[in-house]
């Protein structure tokens, strides 16, 4: 179901003033939406899939196996069997059923157009909507771990990354299925952390386990927009419920230079810090680690914040510092080390 903004009004006070029951608004909407979210099973799709069950909305999530499909049945989310890459038939079929759809998936990109494009398709002249997970990726700077003065806003022009090419036009293509009767939104966030992450933290962490020190690429002035997992789920609720057809939106809480990273990292394991070349880098962290962690990719989100009313809960990244599950990542050299 789909209420655009400048209906809620008029239906949604009159209902209210005809019943005794007094329900915020933004609660009512939430317990008569059903919503298909994507990547149900993963770090992101899954902190939206929590957020969005503990505010009263109907979620079921895509499950390629039935131990899938027990973690989200436990955590009150209806599993539904099917594989976006190998039966998207399947997936398809879910879509049409739901309301909302929420495309949190991590998968190629090729599988991933093809995936957007099918969605799209099926919706087509729905009036459902339709949130995809992007990432500020599109829009790095290749620095070599470098400072950049560079930062973007939602509508900012910008020259993609070449990797990140076949991402920014299925950005395009969500927002423009918007004149297609589809409610499509693009969610465009920058480095996510918090629990069980992956991000510029735990490498940093890893790669103590690798060379005795914390280490970071050239200056080690490179810089990366962050947001809480919570926070962004946050974002995606507020866009479910307010956001506009065909809009793109941003949401970061901060950015910290990795040499910043490094240096909290090297007082927590009593380790010192080291300055690395891509050679080196890609040795710790593999070939695209290495890039993650030697670009630049700053974000601003004033639009985003005003059209939402969203703003982060958590906006100190470094509060990871010290995590047991992050010192297990340098255990092994800091314990031969001692």
């Amino acid at each position: 179901m789909y209420l655009s903004r400048r209906w809620i009004p008029s239906i949604y006070i009159g209902f209210l003033e005809r019943t005794e029951a007094r329900i915020p608004l933004a609660k009512e909407i939430a317990s008569l939406t059903n919503v298909l979210v994507l990547g149900a099973t993963g770090f992101v799709g899954g902190g939206v899939s929590r957020h969005l069950v503990r505010n009263g909305h109907r979620v079921s999530g895509l499950a390629r196996s039935d131990a899938k499909a027990t973690q989200l049945a436990d955590a009150g989310i209806e599993p539904v069997q099917g594989d976006i890459e190998t039966d998207l038939s399947a997936v398809l079929a879910a879509a049409r059923k739901a309301d909302a759809i929420v495309y949190a998936a991590q998968i190629a990109p090729p599988a991933e157009r093809q995936a957007v494009l099918g969605l799209l398709e099926a919706l087509t002249g729905s009036g459902k909507s339709f949130l995809f997970l992007s990432g500020s990726g599109v829009l790095c700077q290749r620095t070599r771990g470098a400072w950049s003065a560079d930062s973007f806003a939602e509508e900012d022009r910008f020259t993609p990354e070449p990797l990140a090419i076949a991402r920014v036009e299925t950005e395009q293509r969500v927002r423009a299925a918007a004149r297609e009767g589809v409610r499509a939104m693009v969610v465009r966030p920058p480095l996510i952390w918090g629990p069980g992450d992956h991000g510029h933290v735990p490498m940093i962490y890893r790669s103590v386990s690798v060379t005795g020190a914390a280490c970071y690429v050239g200056d080690g002035l490179a810089t990366y927009g962050n947001v809480h997992v919570d926070d962004i789920a946050e974002l995606f609720g507020r866009a479910l419920l307010s956001g506009e057809a065909g809009a793109l939106y941003h949401a970061v809480a901060g950015e910290i230079p990795n040499r910043w990273i490094a240096e909290a990292v090297a007082r927590d394991l009593g380790v010192p810090t080291r300055s690395i070349t891509m050679a080196e880098a890609a040795g710790i962290w593999g070939e695209f680690g290495a890039l993650i962690m030697s670009v630049s990719c700053r974000v601003r989100d004033a639009a985003s914040r005003a059209a939402l009313g969203w703003s982060p809960h958590h906006t100190d990244m470094l509060s990871e510092i010290g995590e047991p599950r992050l010192r297990a990542l340098a255990a092994s050299q800091t314990q031969e080390g001692a």
